[in-house]
């Protein structure tokens, strides 16, 4: 390789996005190399695995480990490199350790409009955080997200990925309060909040059992549906025989 290669360009942007190779620390076990292969077989091809196989990583060590790299890829014959581009592109990924209650609050234009700017600076004044910390007993982690694809329960704020609809800087804090307190406290379309790293594991693919404590549609996201029914509106339909393509003139290059 020249020499030339090997140099690093110069640029503007930091480390902060990447993985933390300076904390080893791991909990995963036998038990845990033992689902990721579960989940790695699940799929026709294995590397299809790798969102789940992170959200496990992530149940178990609170973040994308160093050692949960190595263990993903190792297991789904890819480099790290390309396991570090997954776990480093998606937001839902955590480049460090966070609370055990993760606080997303939606400041996307609705949301914004409706009170989100007003609901993340009181969260952040009573944590005593801003976005992206940690508070020191560990508790609660704060995220501005954008956009929690929830606009007709604008403004909203997600705890532990559940919605919390509807949200003022009042009723927010009341709910934090009662989680720091180890009160059981219910998402709005969805179970109690059974904590972040719950959650990801449901979200690796394994069952809580919780599917069915929330409704599946509330009332604002049916009205839509509910007016095109009175007016008689209906979506078009498939055509009936697909469209060909137009004959190629004679002298035409194919």
């Amino acid at each position: 390789m020249s020499e030339r290669a090997t140099e690093v360009l110069p640029h503007d942007f930091d480390d902060s996005g990447s993985i933390d190779w300076t904390d080893e620390s791991t909990a995963i076990d036998q038990k845990t190399l033992e689902e990721l292969r579960d989940l790695a077989g699940r799929y026709p091809r294995p590397r299809s695995a790798i969102m789940p196989m992170l959200h496990l990583v992530q149940s178990v060590d609170e973040r994308i480990s160093p050692a949960g790299v190595r263990a993903c890829a190792e297991i789904l014959g890819m480099s790290i490199a390309e396991v570090v581009g997954i776990a480093t592109f998606y937001t839902q990924f955590r480049r460090h350790r966070g609370g055990q209650h993760h606080v997303g609050v939606c400041r996307t234009a609705l949301c914004a409009v409706m009170g989100g700017d007003e609901i993340m600076e009181a969260v952040e004044q009573h944590l005593g955080i801003g976005d992206d910390e940690v508070t020191p007993d560990g508790k609660f982690s704060l995220e501005a997200v954008e956009c929690n694809a929830a606009c007709d329960y604008a403004p909203v704020v997600m705890i532990d990925w559940e919605f919390m609809d509807n949200m003022t800087p009042g009723k927010t804090i009341a709910v934090l309060d009662d989680l720091a307190a180890g009160k059981p406290v219910k998402s709005t379309r969805g179970p109690v909040l059974p904590g972040w790293a719950a959650n990801e594991r449901m979200l690796a693919g394994f069952d809580d059992g919780l599917a069915d404590e929330g409704p599946a549609a509330g009332e604002p996201s049916l009205v839509g549906l509910k007016i095109a029914r009175a007016k008689g509106w209906k979506a078009p339909g498939a055509p009936r025989t697909r469209p060909t393509a137009p004959p190629v003139p004679k002298g035409a290059p194919a």
